[in-house]
Formats: C-alpha cells, structure tokens, sequence
C-alpha cells in the first residue's frame, strides 16, 4: 500500500509553490517569543540574536517549501540532508545565541536541577542521540513515520531535542552543566562519528531498498531508488563524519591557544580569564 504522504503532485516542487506546514510555524513562533521573554535575565548581544533566529529561520526552511516536498515525497536523499540540518546546523546555532542567566532560571524550578545534571551528562547526550538516530533509521520506524504524519513529526522532534543534548558537552553556556575538556570534547568527537557512521554504511551498502515509501515515489531527476538510498548513506556518512573532524579541528587550535595563552601568561606573571561559558 503507498503511504498517503506520497500523494503528492510532482508539479507542486517549485521555489514559488511553497508548502507551509502551520504546526511548524507555530512552534517556531513560541520558540521565538520564550527566547525574547528570557531577556529579562540576561539580554543577548546582536551576534547572539542572529545566531538563534537563523537557526528557527533553518528549521522553518527545513520543515517547509521545497526542502520538505523532496524529502516527504521524493528522494531519501533529501531527508538525509533535512536531517543534517535538523541536528548538526540549527542545536548549535541555538545554543550559542543563548545565554546561561536565561536558562538558569529552569534550574531554580523543583526537581529540574537534577533531571538537567543527568540529562547533559556526556555519556548521557552521547547515548540518547545515537540510540534515537539508530532506531529512527531502522526500516520499521522510518516507514512507520513515512506512512504516519504524527509519527514524522515525533521523529523530528525526537531528533533535533537529543541533538541538542549532544551539543551540550561542546557549547553549554552554563557551568552549571559545564562542558567538556578541551580533550574529552575532541574524545567526544572522535566517538560521535562511529555510530552515525555504523549506521549509514548500512544504508549506504544495502543490497535492497530499505525504505518501501520511497520506491513508490514518483522518480525525479531520473534518481532510482536504489542510487537515492546509496546517496542518502554517503551523504550522512561522509559530511556527517567530517563535520565532527571538523569540530574536532577547531577544538584542538582552541586548546593549543588556550596553552600558548597560559604559557604567555606565566611569564608576565598573569592568570587568563577563563573561556567565558554565559
């Protein structure tokens, strides 16, 4: 039986004929007005503001239009690159246009001190992200949110609200639940890769088509179904992995930095203000 998300006109995938999920829309619009609420605490600066509304403006370009349409009708390819952003592009965008002072509020509540201490723990972050992305990708589930819209949109905000767990050991602007060494976060990295690697080098070498919904969808570009699942298992396996050799990267020349700094700053007999985490 094809899915009834796969009704869908092939006409309709144009950059003018844009599709709006109003769900989307609305839960980016509150997003938006808690962030705004939370500077009565502590106000973010411009560089800040402009990081977290693009990262509600890449989930609202994710989730709508032309994007979404490729994704939810066509190619599994395109799902592969709306997840990536789902969970690589927009949890940093937003974590880093967020202040400690306006979260630290949460904190104060009865009872969510703790929950948060277990939930950004790093082995905590490192585990439910990938389980999550693990089983979402299993044939069962993918079909079951192909077939089901609530159970797509269960997918995603699953997804994109452990993706933020797992950036937390990296970006957390809170001491509170601090981040990660300069080390452990490169460890951190190195291990992150595995899994999501573990998992597209299945999709990417499987000798069937794994998800049903996309061989009854109508072809596009002349993609078979096969080549689009091949494509969608390189795409999450190879920008995946060295996105986090990327951070990785950035996170060793800090830490080298942050050593030349304090070497500088011995001789001249100064202690250097530490990174800043608010």
């Amino acid at each position: 039986m094809i899915p009834v998300l796969f009704l869908h006109p092939l006409s309709a995938l144009t950059w003018q004929d844009w599709s709006i999920h109003w769900s989307t829309v609305i839960g980016l619009l509150a997003l938006g007005a808690l962030y705004v609420y939370a500077w009565r605490y502590e106000r973010p600066d411009l560089a800040e503001k402009t990081s977290f509304f693009s990262g509600l403006v890449i989930v609202f370009l994710s989730l709508n239009g032309p994007i979404h349409d490729l994704s939810d009708f066509y190619l599994f390819s395109a799902h592969m690159v709306q997840h990536l952003l789902l969970t690589l592009a927009v949890p940093p965008l937003l974590i880093a246009g967020t202040r400690g002072a306006m979260l630290r509020p949460l904190l104060a509540v009865r009872g969510v001190g703790p929950v948060a201490r277990f939930l950004t723990r790093p082995i905590t972050c490192y585990v439910l992200f990938n389980v999550v992305l693990a089983l979402w990708h299993m044939p069962v589930f993918y079909n079951a949110a192909m077939a089901n819209h609530n159970v797509h949109i269960a997918q995603h905000l699953s997804m994109m609200l452990t993706a933020t767990l797992m950036w937390w050991p990296l970006m957390s602007p809170l001491p509170e639940l601090p981040r990660l060494s300069y080390p452990g976060q490169m460890l951190y990295c190195f291990l992150m890769v595995i899994p999501m690697s573990v998992v597209a080098i299945y999709i990417a070498l499987a000798d069937t088509v794994l998800y049903p919904a996309y061989a009854a969808a109508p072809r596009i570009w002349g993609i078979s179904p096969m080549l689009d699942q091949h494509i969608g298992g390189l795409i999450m396996w190879i920008p995946g992995g060295l996105f986090f050799y990327a951070i990785m990267s950035v996170v060793f020349f800090k830490w080298v930095r942050r050593g030349e700094d304090s070497t500088a700053a011995a001789q001249i007999g100064w202690t250097p203000v530490p990174e800043k985490t608010e």
